[in-house]
């Protein structure tokens, strides 16, 4: 019996390890879809610039590749097989784009993105290596502006719901108020909560966050969904406060309810906003260890 060794050869379409990435190959198919995508790209770029709604976009792509680097030696190790369903999700990002494009729908053209990028890696690597880096290629449509029609449907009831909220607050510290709609009417001025103020933008940060949070710090897929959940009541309530404390501070110097008060302000209740998601992990941890041993 022949026991000298004998070297297996691997499986066709089965490769691992650096030394089997085709980095040309890599290097050619993102240039293409940065090509491809250019003029949606620079758009959603130019909004990151101009909108503060959207300024946290500039993050989004950066914490997804950190994300992925993290995860290198997991994808390395992992079975690359070609996956010919890849090629059709290329082509229906493609047909996607065509139709954002013509219908002048950003929203479904940058999501094109995406799924463009997602049937390169399904075509390149199989659904293994998706599945591994699913998590940052979700966190990429924070990158992407909500549709206009869901926006409005989402920032008009928020006002409300701020204002609402500060009224209240502000006639049980004996400050009289008169709301119309999202209109607070004090003695010294008129406070309009308007879509700036909605608390959409810290709604969006706070959300990613969240998911970004979760993943870095706990083990439990699940938390990223609890921790996002929790971060709509994190959010409303930090801004009804930030509406009330403009009232308040209002009352003293009508200059400090705008200008660079105004913004020192948001930013200061942004970060007690974060304090709070991070005490509401702890939360949820010690109720689940409380549960998880009483089980």
């Amino acid at each position: 019996m022949d026991r000298s060794t004998s070297t297996l050869s691997p499986e066709p379409g089965l490769a691992s390890g650096w030394e089997r990435v085709n980095w040309m190959a890599v290097g050619w198919i993102g240039a293409l879809l940065l090509l491809c995508f250019a003029p949606v790209l620079r758009g959603m770029v130019t909004e990151w610039v101009n909108d503060e709604d959207m300024s946290h976009g500039f993050f989004v792509p950066a914490v997804a590749l950190w994300i992925v680097w993290t995860l290198k030696d997991t994808i390395l190790e992992l079975p690359m097989r070609t996956n010919g369903w890849g090629l059709v999700v290329i082509v229906l990002g493609a047909i996607q784009l065509i139709v954002g494009t013509l219908g002048a729908e950003l929203f479904i053209s940058r999501v094109a993105f995406i799924v463009s990028l997602t049937g390169i890696l399904l075509y390149a690597g199989g659904t293994a290596l998706v599945r591994t880096v699913a998590f940052p290629l979700f966190l990429l449509l924070f990158m992407i502006r909500i549709p206009a029609i869901l926006y409005n449907q989402i920032t008009f009831p928020l006002q409300l719901l701020a204002s609402r909220i500060a009224e209240e607050s502000l006639w049980m510290i004996g400050i009289p108020v008169l709301r119309e709609g999202n209109i607070l009417e004090l003695s010294s001025q008129k406070l309009s909560v308007v879509e700036a103020c909605s608390g959409i933008r810290s709604l969006l940060s706070l959300s990613f966050l969240s998911l970004v949070y979760a993943h870095s710090f706990d083990s439990k897929v699940w938390m990223r969904g609890a921790l996002l959940v929790a971060t709509v009541p994190i959010a409303v309530t930090a801004n009804a406060f930030r509406v009330t404390m403009t009232g308040v501070l209002s009352e003293y110097n009508p200059g400090l309810a705008k200008g660079f008060a105004h913004s020192a302000e948001g930013y200061v209740i942004f970060l007690i906003s974060l304090l709070i998601l991070v005490a509401a992990h702890k939360a949820i941890n010690l109720v689940y260890g409380v549960l998880h041993k009483e089980a």
